[in-house]
């Protein structure tokens, strides 16, 4: 489902040809990987403030002939360490609703974009109805559990659905990046609700 959900932000990028890419809050680079498949022409840059996760997504862009064209530098979402409007586009996977100030950030990615650059975020969300009700069960009562019996960091995983349950609905996350400064500013829904995509570009 993971992979299925990052195919989809990739997909809403929606750019036709070439293009520097910025993959926000990387990890272990698997968006930007993601991103730079589509397009043997594209190049990248990973920011995030994890060592460790980008020593990972750096071997994943050696082993996938990748480096040339991309780079992993550590940096945090609020400041990026890039000049004005030197990328077509903009991504970020789970990882806006761990940033101390998403506006802020946002406004970072903002500047970054060329005018018309494309920005999506894909980011967790809670569903509602009858699958609310399992979806919160299942995260706050079995997901720690789970996970803890799994990884032997059940803090982590207890971290997740508090973090999600704390992240503005889409809509008030839509209004937020208004707020930034983007325009044409579109979400959708999915699997019922449990992650949601939202596209919007920089002024032109």
């Amino acid at each position: 489902t993971d992979v299925r959900w990052r195919r989809r932000a990739v997909d809403r990028r929606e750019l036709a040809g070439p293009a520097r890419l910025l993959d926000l809050c990387t990890g272990t680079a698997d968006l930007l990987v993601r991103s730079l498949s589509r397009d043997r022409r594209s190049s990248g840059l990973g920011v995030d403030l994890s060592h460790a996760m980008l020593v990972r997504g750096s071997k994943k862009l050696v082993r996938g002939r990748y480096s040339g064209r991309a780079a992993l530098v550590g940096g945090d979402g609020e400041h990026l360490p890039v000049k004005d409007g030197v990328f077509d586009g903009a991504l970020v996977a789970f990882g806006i609703r761990n940033v101390g100030d998403p506006v802020k950030a946002m406004r970072e990615v903002l500047r970054v974009l060329r005018p018309g650059g494309r920005f999506v975020v894909l980011e967790f969300s809670t569903p509602g109805g009858l699958l609310g009700v399992g979806y919160r069960f299942y995260s706050r009562q079995v997901l720690p559990r789970l996970g803890g019996l799994v990884s032997g960091d059940a803090s982590a995983y207890a971290y997740l659905p508090a973090s999600v349950a704390k992240f503005p609905a889409p809509e008030a996350f839509a209004s937020l990046m208004r707020e930034a400064g983007f325009v044409d500013v579109r979400w959708q829904r999915l699997t019922g609700g449990i992650a949601c995509l939202h596209r919007a570009e920089k002024p032109r």
